[in-house]
């Protein structure tokens, strides 16, 4: 596809440690920036650590930067989809609490294209999806550290036995949809 004179768009997702989606997201061609941090909880400016406890009703989420000229919103939930397990509550693999919750925080805008998505999902799969979807209110940005968490320590232990086997299936499923080399 060709870039287009529209602005960005952007939504924020949340399924498993947001390094996960931040890895698989910045490889996905149309994608201008991933930034990981909170929504969807009461705890104003919320911290990792303060995250971490699963008392401030936040999630690890990324916001999802993207170019409609190039990826459309449709293509971007396709992926959110495979990626993680929205049938998991509470948890991805041995990440477990709230934190880690399967969610879509939305524009006004973008509510009746989310829920097709989340209708269209369904079909594909056995067991009922359990992902939160709501309005986005606030979104705080995660502390620096956790930035770029993939692309700056890909030879960690979580990056190689949690993160690459999700960037493997992203390359399986969508392959048509990443960057060069990706």
């Amino acid at each position: 596809m060709k870039s287009s004179d529209k602005p960005t768009e952007s939504i924020v997702l949340g399924g498993g440690c947001f390094w996960c989606l931040e890895a698989a997201y910045q490889l996905v061609n149309g994608v201008t920036a991933v930034t990981s941090g909170y929504a969807g909880g009461h705890w104003p400016d919320p911290t990792y650590e303060r995250v971490s406890t699963g008392t401030t009703g936040h999630a690890e989420v990324v916001k999802v930067e993207f170019d409609p000229g190039i990826i459309t919103l449709e293509q971007i939930m396709d992926v959110f989809w495979t990626i993680h397990d929205p049938t998991s509550l509470n948890r991805q693999g041995a990440d477990v609490g709230t934190q880690y919750r399967s969610i879509i925080l939305y524009e006004p805008e973008q509510r009746e294209r989310v829920e097709a998505s989340l209708k269209a999902a369904q079909k594909l799969v056995d067991a009922p999806i359990v992902t939160e979807l709501k309005p986005l209110d606030h979104f705080y940005v995660a502390e620096a550290d956790q930035q770029n968490y993939f692309k700056n320590n890909p030879d960690a232990a979580y990056c190689q036995v949690v993160i690459n086997p999700k960037l493997k299936k992203l390359r399986e499923h969508h392959r048509q949809q990443l960057k060069e080399n990706a």
